[in-house]
């Protein structure tokens, strides 16, 4: 089982993401929105993303999705405020938000392998290269 937080600048489309992920979520993975700043503002919020990481913590391996640039850089500050043993755990990855999220879910439940998980996800990278 994985964890994954989801992380937008929109708490619709974090939660939105997070509907989708679910119905496909056969491996049990533990999944978080992360989306939208204080008082539902469009931005994002490292310590709402800290605490959603927190959440997880129990788990071996947390992958965090962002839609844009900024996202990447509250959600490392959010990986820089965690204690060294439960940022080991945390990956960023660098996939389409939603396709990403898709794929690590689905690989996750058809196996534990976390490079494979990750291998997966980031294969979305390409996809509309190869297929759009």
């Amino acid at each position: 089982m994985i964890g994954v937080v989801i992380v937008s600048h929109s708490a619709k489309v974090a939660e939105g993401v997070k509907d989708i992920a679910e119905q496909m979520n056969a491996g049990g993975s533990k999944i978080i929105a992360a989306g939208g700043a204080e008082g539902g503002r469009i931005g994002t919020n490292p310590v709402l993303i800290k605490e959603s990481i927190e959440e997880l913590k129990d788990l071996n391996n947390i992958l965090v999705f962002v839609d844009l640039g900024s996202a990447v850089m509250s959600s490392e500050m959010a990986i820089d405020m965690l204690d060294d043993e439960l940022s080991e755990k945390v990956k960023m990855m660098d996939t389409p938000l939603v396709e990403g999220v898709i794929a690590a879910v689905v690989q996750a439940s058809t196996t534990d392998d976390i490079d494979s998980i990750i291998a997966t996800a980031e294969e979305t990278r390409d996809f509309r290269k190869i297929h759009g």
